[in-house]
């Protein structure tokens, strides 16, 4: 699982989700042995923006049933990813006491998600 397109797999929008968007909160099904690392740095490549924390959730599959017929829905990973929605260039200060400003520019939401704010 090297590349960001392999661990996040499809956006997860539910009404919840929809309402968290307000507050900078993202959701995704991702791939199930991806970490919360993983899932990191595939958000601020893919999407070019400023990941303040990651959340993930496990689901089992359930077991379902139409007439006789007995089967199972598929197990799925979510991961909730906070971003930073004001970034502000990054200050530190240098061995020589100077401080230096990093100049990286980061977008406030995703575009991208298919959900009018």
């Amino acid at each position: 699982m090297k590349f960001a397109e392999d661990i996040l797999i499809r956006p997860y929008i539910t009404e919840k989700s929809n309402m968290e968007i307000a507050e900078g909160k993202y959701t995704f099904i991702v791939h199930k042995k991806a970490t919360k690392t993983e899932v990191k740095q595939a958000v601020e490549k893919l999407f070019g923006v400023k990941v303040i924390a990651v959340n993930t959730v496990n689901y089992d599959g359930k077991e379902k049933r139409q007439g006789v017929h007995v089967g199972k829905t598929e197990s799925f990973k979510k991961a909730i990813v906070k971003i930073d929605t004001d970034p502000k260039p990054a200050t530190y200060a240098t061995k020589g006491g100077k401080t230096v400003t990093s100049s990286k520019k980061y977008k406030n939401s995703i575009e991208e998600f298919g959900v009018a704010q």
